[in-house]
């Protein structure tokens, strides 16, 4: 189990002015879980990563793993990095291009403090080669391998020594996007089957909600979220959640009137938006509401019901397994996805209808 408590890691910049990376970054992650750290570019989610493997020495927390603390400011703890016992995986994958495949991940081995015969190191190296699927490939040029094969190689180079805690820093980035959307069922496969505790940084909210156990986004140094990839999605807790991760549709409006069973009634620009709130709302209160893009429906007949409103499909946008579509009511426009089945043209009148408990509301003070 990975512990992280009240982390603050500040740095100064090129200008020497101090940046906040992580400011009382609080986490656990139980042993076996990915737990993804997810944000935009310098929101401190590297920061807490390279925090944690002791690439940074931050000003005041504690880090823990199984029992072990490896820093705690209150009691002067600082393990140097080569003495924590964590693999890591970079971006750029380091591979060692003099070497073969077998040779790159039993460097680790040859170089560590635990020296083991040269069978234990061909035993160990081939067992984690042959869970990444690289064993046929053992004696090849580690320069002739293609870009997931690399990206394997480096992941088997850090699991070779068996560590409590594997670190990985957007190593899906350099891969071209057929190539990343198949390593993401590779890694996803491997951490479950290995059950090895993982800590993931990235900024592709997709790799995010495909591989992790429990997702923390980030933001200006602090965490706004934690929670499981469906709860984070259908429920954020904050407008920048549900802007970050993944595409929504943002209306703002005020509560015109409170109705039985948690209901409310929004005065928005496209009209009256009935929705039902988590939390409770009073009239006259300001209101930002989150629609996804698949929960706004579009149907070619005028449906019954509340949350209806005649639009005009202002453009389509084919993907294959869906469309896109942009239609236009008054001033606003929403964002809707649908089957291709759905075939009205552009300019063509269509109807939106939307469930009031597909609506998230956040207050706006």
């Amino acid at each position: 189990m990975l512990k992280v408590e009240g982390l603050f890691t500040e740095y100064p910049n090129d200008r020497g002015d101090i940046v906040r990376a992580a400011q009382d970054v609080s986490f656990t992650v139980d042993e076996g879980r990915l737990f993804t750290l997810l944000g935009p570019s310098g929101c401190g989610k590297t920061t807490t990563l390279r925090s944690i493997a002791g690439l940074e020495r931050p000003r005041a927390g504690e880090i823990s793993v199984n029992g072990r603390v490896v820093f705690s400011s209150a009691n002067g703890v600082f393990v140097a990095p080569n003495r924590r016992g964590f693999g890591m995986v970079f971006q750029s994958y380091a591979i060692w291009p003099h070497m073969t495949v077998f040779e790159n991940a039993a460097f680790p081995l040859q170089v560590g403090d635990r020296k083991q015969s040269r069978q234990q190191v061909r035993d160990n190296v081939m067992r984690v080669l042959h869970a990444v699927q690289l064993d046929e490939l053992a004696d090849r040029d580690a320069t002739k391998l293609s870009g997931g094969q690399q990206q394997r190689l480096a992941l088997a180079r850090a699991l070779v020594m068996q560590p409590a805690l594997l670190l990985l820093d957007e190593p899906l980035s350099n891969l071209d996007a057929k190539l990343r959307d198949r390593m993401r069922f590779e890694l996803k496969r491997l951490q479950r089957e290995l059950k090895i505790t993982t800590v993931y940084v990235t900024h592709d909210q997709v790799e995010a909600l495909a591989l992790s156990h429990e997702i923390a986004v980030m933001n200006e140094g602090r965490i706004q979220q934690i929670g499981r990839p469906r709860d984070i999605y259908e429920n954020p807790a904050t407008q920048f959640v549900a802007d970050f991760v993944g595409n929504t549709n943002f209306l703002e409006g005020v509560v015109a009137r409170v109705e039985p069973g948690d209901h409310y009634v929004v005065g928005t620009d496209i009209g009256e938006v009935t929705l039902k709130a988590a939390r409770p709302l009073g009239a006259g209160d300001r209101v930002a509401i989150s629609i996804r893009p698949e929960d706004v429906g579009l149907v070619e007949s005028c449906p019954a019901g509340s949350n209806v409103w005649r639009a005009t499909v202002e453009q389509k946008v084919f993907l294959g397994e869906a469309i896109d579509f942009r239609v236009t009511l008054g001033a606003r426009s929403l964002l809707s996805r649908q089957h291709p089945a759905l075939r009205t043209p552009v300019g063509g009148t269509i109807f939106v209808h939307v469930n009031p408990e597909k609506c998230v509301v956040f207050p706006i003070s």
